[in-house]
């Protein structure tokens, strides 16, 4: 099958679910730095960069841990409305909240664009920039799904209205207030069922990854955290066992060694049906933007296997400007529109 062939020849139903960690905001930073220069943190330097010094040096030792989400459980734990609490809590929302991404082509933008309104991004991060990438490329086409499930700054949520929208945003039907979500929680009481905005989001997480139609799975910078127990248990019974999903493809985005990642996500992957990748440009993303499910579907179609091959399409890495890049995937736009 031809680059040619393989743009025109579209699927319904087969559907790809990317979940993204604090590694793909920080490659794409690393690629396209934010437009002010400001740095992206990890939980290991996290306290340095946001500049939490000053708080932090003032606990006790029995609060005090290298990693910010285990030191904050603790310091929740002595005391959820102290005045450490709630001004870390600003802070980590200013921190994040002024991030902006430059103008040029980014990781996210290349990633929105490379999915369908049937694919679906679950994110894990705080910063804007997916949502960012989102809203500067909605109206050249149809976008996939997001769900936010650990909050995120760029995002409001209405209890009455049970919708979401942009923080601090008024609904224009009901003019109800898009409050901003909550982002820091202890890691020992992650109860997501007690937040109805972050219940919302995991329960359309969880019905995304038990589908039958759900064929492709990318983790893209997520590390499984020990901090995130409860997380990848929900995944984990959503999915089911890598005997059930024996079909499904797994897709492992991360400068980790490819060893070290197999086996954190083993319970997931069925014998060999998982791909590797140091960049987002390495991943089946990339190579064959916004038809992954028809690449998927390919190997079961009833040719040889030389016509079932399907030569790759993958994103050009040299473009400028948005407007090039829209310029570039316009032929597959073109295709779903028809």
């Amino acid at each position: 099958m031809t680059r040619e062939e393989g743009i025109k020849k579209t699927y319904p139903g087969v559907s790809h679910v990317v979940i993204l960690g604090a590694g793909a905001s920080i490659a794409t930073t690393i690629r396209n730095p934010e437009k002010s220069g400001k740095e992206l943190p990890s939980m290991n330097n996290f306290i340095d960069v946001v500049g939490l010094d000053d708080i932090i040096e003032t606990l006790p030792d029995e609060v005090q841990d290298d990693n910010f989400e285990k030191l904050y459980s603790n310091l929740h734990g002595q005391n959820p409305e102290s005045e450490e609490i709630l001004e870390i809590q600003r802070r980590v929302r200013d921190y994040f909240s002024d991030m902006e991404l430059p103008e040029e082509p980014t990781i996210y933008d290349y990633l929105i664009l490379s999915l369908r309104p049937k694919d679906f991004i679950a994110t894990f991060n705080w910063d804007p920039f997916l949502y960012q990438a989102f809203c500067r490329n909605v109206d050249k086409a149809p976008m996939p799904h997001i769900c936010f499930l650990h909050g995120n700054v760029a995002i409001g949520y209405s209890k009455a209205d049970d919708k979401t929208g942009p923080s601090g945003m008024y609904s224009k039907r009901t003019g109800n207030q898009f409050k901003p979500t909550q982002l820091l929680y202890p890691v020992a009481e992650k109860n997501y069922n007690s937040n109805q905005f972050i219940s919302r989001e995991w329960n359309s997480f969880r019905t995304r990854l038990e589908s039958d139609g759900t064929k492709r799975v990318t983790i893209f910078g997520y590390g499984a955290p020990d901090t995130d127990v409860e997380a990848i248990d929900i995944m984990r019974e959503a999915w089911g066992g890598s005997d059930e999903r024996n079909m499904e493809q797994f897709e492992l985005l991360d400068i980790r060694e490819r060893e070290e990642l197999r086996e954190t996500w083993d319970d997931f992957i069925h014998t060999h049906h998982f791909d590797y990748g140091k960049s987002f440009f390495d991943s089946i993303l990339a190579k064959f933007p916004r038809r992954t499910g028809e690449r998927y579907m390919h190997q079961f179609l009833p040719t040889t296997p030389a016509e079932a091959f399907q030569e790759p399409f993958p994103v050009p890495q040299d473009v400028d400007t948005l407007e090039e890049l829209w310029d570039w995937y316009e032929p597959l736009f073109k295709v779903e529109r028809a």
